[in-house]
């Protein structure tokens, strides 16, 4: 190799980088160079002297980048294969580079030194300790010559610690050798980082003259603009040593961090008050603070407390703040923030009733500094704290500390301010929206972050308001007293809804708003904490009395004001002639208008009130039906006064009240006459329901689409609707229907229920059976309903499809309002509220045919826990059912399948006796599962071939996009499949089956990483009667099997660790084809490559291809033949493993060891995510072991060893 050789090979390197780092390069030519440097880098054997010659002084800072990348591809991908005196070279070189081949420390680039402390980093993982013995000592000669070289050495060791333990990116036997000789020369290390921390610090301050803690380090002189560079070059070697202890400080001894009487943290807290300094220590004292283990080893980080840290720590929180709103001084705050936080949980931690840990002197400070944070400007610091004042409130010993209680009326006084919603980015109303726009990227983002800010305040409230309730009442009331005497400001922006009104930015309405949710909270806490004879019954009469008599036509404070009225009604017990006054206020507002007799729609912000005021009566006779029994007649007349006048309420409003009729109707615990009653309220909608010309409606869809309006053209969209009145009519019956079925029950005592006539007999199991006051009436109405589902489903053939009018032709498509919700896009906030709710007729048709199909099916899941046997009973219900529900579902979409399965089919089965799974429930599921089956399979298989063939089209950048939509679909719908399967088929013990809230849950659900399925996942009784039918059996295990390869994440999760593995048990006492059990083990496979990248799948996958093959290899060879096919599968270890399974006298190695036996084995099958598929392997060979003592020796040598750093060190965590 001629230096010849190696000039000319670098000018042309020099000249490909630069045409490659060239934006006017074109694009062939950077390719034809990228490629020429790629094939150097992969072939050329002169790569070693080429890398230096280019990482020379004197080239420009790309090419000395280049040269340096050369160098570190050297090391990654050819290490193994060079002689020894090359590597020795190499390494030398390298190290003299460290030593004079970069420019100082304030000209070099940041990228030559991260690429140079990469190089060294890759060297020490390949060959320290073993080959490098003296590495250590070697770069601390280096930092000797200058901060150019300690900085780069801090890199090093930074570098080092994130590889070895953070990252973890190195073989196993060479990350314990590193580690453990890292722990064993942890003292050097640590005592190496600090003094070169202390002594930078001391010589910058010097320079500088640092005003402020003058006696702390060292006398300062003024600062002499010679020595400005010098003093630069020492401040980056302190930021450099602050970042290196922060890369040690989370996984080190925690004696190292508290030796010397707390050194290290003293000079941390002393650094908050250096401006260049104090993020970075900011950052090291946090993690100090947030370190867990041994409470014993933690009691140290007590010091923290002290008069010195805390006044260093409140100082520098003091100065930060008064320096205004400047970016870096707001970041500071908010790490200051955190290791208050951290300090409130260490304390909460350490101190408990056995413990010798005391209340600190300071506790007053800390709390009064926490609370500076909690009423600072910014809501993110707000935020920020409310969880350590939450464990401060409940903690067994700080709860009851004086301290602690004279601060909760301040912390409830800041909740007060902190409750107001302002602070939009978009705004300047408040000093907040200035902070804002620092944290939050959108008005969006930050409603959201305040509505789940303020649901936890709310909760952290409640916790102040337990130890102390009266105060948190007081407070509530004269706030309250003020609201409703205020002048009302409606602000800049005038509501839609009318003249002089809120919006929900208005800053009445925001106080308001807070108002309520202070008040509600503290009231609800307070009849919780305190024992009846103490409740301040008059006060709080008082304050229902000045409620009720505020009158507003602002609805947006009126929705408040019936908050507040719910809020005090419990004080209604106390003293309930009240009540009349309550309802009548509650009423009033169900008919609330704007403007009376207007003609325009409702604005959102009106339909709320209503719909509140119904709600609010709803849980009225929901929680306090006995209270308000005696006012029944009362009620009734009411409401049959307003159901009199057909327009004056909508089809909801109606059936609330309704409802809560049936609610109190439940108290007269008598069955007669709640039947006679519920006779008499149904009678409007039966006559209406059962009429000829309803029944021909109802069961023609022809009739149907004409009758609700859905074949017409209609001119003006907006205006002419000539069928609202047929579509509201048909809305009426449903949800009247669906209301009764919901509410009316019998009396929750067997003996009132037996006094009432509601007890009809025994089950064989000797459990009680129940007739409901209902039965009769829903029964009556059975027929037509299964008649409207029919059809509903047949609108969705394609003829039927056809017949819809033009204005209509979408009328059965999904709302705008659904899609974003399953693509996760939020609402604009103002609309919310503001918009008059001017809908389309095609919108409200669209809602009305959703909505519809949701009630019907509603009505049918109520009906089993409803009527129990009358209903399981009526004559064959499972045809009916199957004849009507299950019809045409090949042409009814995802997104109308889904709400059908989880709120009919769930609930039905669910309820179901057992005795009715033979004439029903099989009969029903059967078709169903097998249905749902092939449906699935063809959905993915499109979602599948579609991925395959990646068109570059326009839609995937749309997110909105079809085919993104019904992906998602496909996803959710697959979750509700799986879900339903486990519920009917599995039993968890202890876990209750409340899916439907996480069968929506994000994708990105966390995911456990070690899952072994409940040892109790057994088959329900319903399982083992669907198992024993042979097609429906074969439905279950294909379905399950098969979705563990289709690409959802969250499902193919539940079903591995839930589903598959009961499934296959019941039928393996059977005779399975071998055919069979390849086809499961190798479905368990195919799950792993397409999700072997989610650690969470993976173990779940794992485990279960273990199970199987542990338990079927024994019968089936074929097995093992599956093995075989598995890419770079070692064949001698699947023999190994082979024989120790199927010879039962060899001892059993424990389950863990054989269990990552056979992963090793199946390593080939496991999917990666896409950005390691075409990675180049790294491969470090291991190095001779580092300990081969013998064991005795070993025992004694650590028992001498009286520093504890020989083998206990190494077990640091």
């Amino acid at each position: 190799m001629s230096a010849e050789q190696v000039s000319s090979l670098c000018e042309q390197l020099v000249k490909a980088v630069t045409v490659i780092m060239d934006p006017a390069s074109t694009q062939r030519y950077r390719l034809e160079a990228l490629k020429f440097c790629e094939e150097f880098k992969e072939k050329c054997p002169i790569c070693v002297p080429c890398g230096l010659k280019l990482a020379e002084k004197t080239q420009t800072a790309i090419v000395r980048h280049f040269g340096l990348q050369i160098l570190e591809h050297v090391v990654k991908f050819r290490w193994n294969n060079m002689p020894r005196l090359e590597k020795v070279y190499l390494k030398n070189n390298v190290m003299g580079l460290i030593s004079s081949g970069t420019q100082s420390i304030l000209e070099e680039e940041s990228h030559i030194k991260d690429v140079l402390s990469r190089i060294v980093v890759e060297m020490i993982k390949r060959e320290w300790p073993q080959h490098w013995p003296d590495m250590l000592k070697e770069l601390d000669t280096l930092s000797k010559q200058g901060e150019t070289q300690t900085e780069l050495v801090m890199f090093i060791l930074l570098r080092l610690a994130e590889d070895v333990v953070t990252f973890q990116t190195l073989p196993t036997q060479r990350r314990r050798d590193i580690q453990q000789t890292l722990t064993q020369n942890m003292e050097k290390i640590f005592n190496f980082l600090l003094s070169t921390l202390q002594q930078n610090v001391n010589k910058y301050r010097r320079m500088v003259g640092a005003p402020q803690e003058q006696e702390a380090l060292t006398t300062p002189q003024k600062t002499d603009l010679a020595q400005e560079p010098k003093a630069q070059a020492n401040c980056r070697v302190g930021i450099a040593a602050l970042n290196t202890l922060a890369g040690y400080i989370d996984w080190v001894a925690l004696s190292h961090i508290t030796a010397d009487n707390c050194k290290l943290l003293e000079m941390l807290c002393l650094l908050l008050n250096e401006p260049e300094l104090q993020v970075g220590a900011a950052e090291c004292l946090l993690i100090a603070v947030s370190r867990k283990g041994k409470l014993e080893d933690r009691k140290p980080l007590m010091v923290l407390f002290g008069d010195v840290a805390m006044h260093y720590i409140l100082s520098a929180a003091q100065t930060a703040d008064a320096e205004g709103l400047v970016e870096k001084h707001y970041v500071f705050l908010k790490r200051l923030c955190q290791v208050l936080c951290a300090l409130g949980s260490q304390l909460c931690a350490l101190l408990g009733s056995d413990s010798d840990v005391e209340t600190p002197a300071n506790f007053g400070k800390f709390l009064d500094s926490f609370l500076a944070f909690t009423t600072h400007p910014s809501q993110f610091l707000r935020s920020s704290t409310q969880i350590t004042w939450g464990a401060l409130f409940r903690h067994e010993v700080l709860s009851r500390d004086p301290l602690l209680l004279a601060m909760i009326p301040k912390y409830l006084r800041a909740s007060m301010t902190n409750l107001v919603k302002v602070g939009f980015p978009s705004k300047t109303d408040s000093p907040s929206c200035e902070y804002s726009r620092f944290d939050f990227d959108s008005d969006e983002d930050f409603n959201a972050f305040f509505n789940s800010f303020r649901a936890q305040q709310g909760e952290v409230m409640r916790m102040a308001c337990r130890l102390d309730p009266r105060t948190g009442f007081q407070m509530a009331g004269e706030w309250l007293k003020y609201q409703l005497t205020a002048p009302v400001d409606t602000g800049p922006m005038n509501s839609k809804t009318g003249e002089g009104l809120c919006s929900i930015f208005s800053p009445s309405f925001v106080q308001w708003d807070a108002m309520t949710f202070f008040s509600e909270s503290v009231i609800s806490q307070m009849f919780r904490t305190l024992d009846k004879d103490e409740i301040p019954v008059n006060d709080g009469i008082d304050l229902l009395q000045l409620v009720l008599n505020f009158e507003t036509k602002d609805p947006l404070i009126l929705s408040c004001v019936l908050t507040n009225v719910s809020a005090l009604f419990p004080f209604v017990t106390y003293q309930p002639e009240y009540l009349p006054q309550v309802l009548s206020k509650l009423f009033a507002s169900v008919t609330f208008e704007v403007i009376e007799e207007s003609k325009a729609p409702r604005t959102r912000a009106v339909k709320n009130v209503r719909r509140h005021a119904c709600s609010s009566i709803i849980k009225m006779c929901r929680d306090y039906p006995q209270l308000v029994l005696p006012n029944f007649e009362m009620l009734y007349n009411h409401v049959k006064q307003l159901l009199s006048n057909e327009l004056l309420l909508t089809q909801m409003e109606k059936c609330a009240l309704m409802e809560a009729l049936v609610l109190i109707s439940n108290q007269f615990k008598d069955y007669e006459r709640q039947k006679v009653f519920l006779e008499e309220l149904m009678a409007p909608v039966a006559g209406l329901w059962l009429s000829p010309e309803m029944q021909r409606v109802l069961s023609d869809p022809e009739a149907f689409i004409s009758y609700v309006g859905a074949d017409n053209k209609i001119a003006d969209p907006v205006l002419e609707d000539p069928s609202g009145l047929n579509r509201s009519r048909i809305s009426f019956c449903v949800y009247t229907i669906l209301g009764v079925v919901k509410r009316a029950r019998w009396p929750a005592a067997t003996e009132e229920a037996k006094a009432g006539g509601f007890l009809v007999g025994y089950m064989p199991s000797g459990s009680p059976i129940y007739r409901n006051p209902c039965t009769e009436q829903v029964l009556k109405l059975l027929d037509n309903l299964l008649a409207l589902i029919r059809t509903h489903n047949n609108l969705y053939v394609p003829e039927m499809v056809a017949r819809l009018g033009e204005t209509f032709a979408k009328a059965l498509d999904m709302l705008e309002v659904e899609k974003n919700a399953i693509l996760g896009l939020p609402q604009p906030l103002l609309e919310l509220y503001d918009s008059p709710v001017y809908k389309t007729v095609l919108e409200r048709m669209q809602g009305f045919f959703c909505t519809l199909y949701d009630n019907c099916f509603h009505i049918l899941g109520n009906a089993g826990p409803s009527m129990q046997q009358d209903f399981y009973t009526v004559e064959g219900l499972a045809t009916q059912l199957l004849s009507s529900a299950f019809i045409n579902l090949n042409n009814i979409p995802d997104y109308r399948l889904r709400p059908m399965l989880r709120v009919f089919v769930k609930p039905l089965v669910l309820s179901c006796p057992s005795e009715y799974y033979e004439t029903l429930v099989c009969p029903m599921l059967g078709p169903l599962f097998t249905y749902l089956h092939v449906r699935l399979s063809q959905k993915w298989q499109v979602i599948n071939q579609r991925s395959m063939l990646c068109e570059d089209d326009a839609a995937d950048d749309n997110p909105e996009s079809q085919e993104m939509l019904e992906e998602q679909l496909v996803r959710l719908l697959t979750r509700e499949v799986m879900d339903l399967i486990t519920v009917c088929c599995v039993s968890k013990k202890g876990v209750e089956h409340n899916s439907t809230a996480a069968v929506d849950g994000d994708d990105d659900e966390a995911m456990a990483t070690e899952v072994t399925p409940p040892a109790s996942a057994e088959l329900t009784e319903l399982g083992k009667c669907l198992m024993k039918q042979e097609d429906v059996c074969t439905a279950l295990l294909i379905t399950a099997y098969t979705s563990l390869s289709w690409k959802d994440t969250l499902s193919c999760q539940r079903t591995t660790t839930q589903l598959c593995w009961p499934l296959l048990k019941q039928v393996l006492p059977g005779n399975l084809l071998p055919d069979a059990v390849s086809w499961f083990f190798t479905s368990v496979l195919k799950g792993l490559q397409t999700h072997g990248q989610h650690d969470g799948c993976m173990a779940a996958l794992v485990h279960l291809a273990f199970q199987i093959y542990e338990a079927l290899r024994p019968r089936y060879a074929e097995l093992k033949a599956v093995m075989e096919q598995i890419p770079d599968i070692q064949r001698e270890s699947l023999e190994q493993f082979d024989s120790k399974l199927l010879n039962p006298t060899l001892q059993k190695v424990a389950d863990k060891r054989r269990k990552d036996h056979f992963k090793r084995l199946i390593a080939g099958c496991i999917g990666k995510p896409l950005g390691e598929q075409f990675r180049k392997e790294v491969h470090i060979r291991n190095l001779p072991s580092l300990f081969k003592k013998v064991k005795p020796s070993l025992e004694s040598d650590v028992l001498e060893n009286e520093d504890g750093e020989g083998l206990t060190a190494l077990f640091e965590p």
